[in-house]
């Protein structure tokens, strides 16, 4: 790719950027999203984080793998079931780097 076409690559990605965040703005009040679509956003965030962590954890060098070798999915899976007992966070890391280190000495 030369210069040009690397600058003229950014400053698109910048414009459909801005114009896709400005929509709701150019709206203000006129524009009120129908409450099923409210209702949908609320979650997009955890849709958004499952998207990034979920392929990392099931991703090995070897490729898809569910195997007890597979410590950083068996951890959080600990760190999950952790979470959804006593919905603490600080528990939630401790239990699973607890599982995570001891399946890496285990194996």
């Amino acid at each position: 790719m030369s210069a040009w076409q690397i600058w003229l690559a950014l400053i698109g990605m910048g414009l459909v950027t801005a114009v896709t965040r400005a929509l709701f703005l150019i709206g203000g009040e006129r524009m009120v999203l129908p409450p099923r679509v409210q209702r949908v956003l609320r979650y997009a965030p955890a849709a958004a984080l499952a998207a990034v962590v979920v392929p990392d954890l099931l991703e090995t060098p070897a490729g898809v793998s569910l195997a007890l070798s597979n410590h950083a999915l068996w951890a959080s899976a600990a760190g999950l079931a952790y979470y959804l007992w006593r919905r603490g966070m600080m528990g939630t890391i401790a239990v699973g780097m607890i599982v995570f280190t001891l399946l890496r000495l285990a194996t």
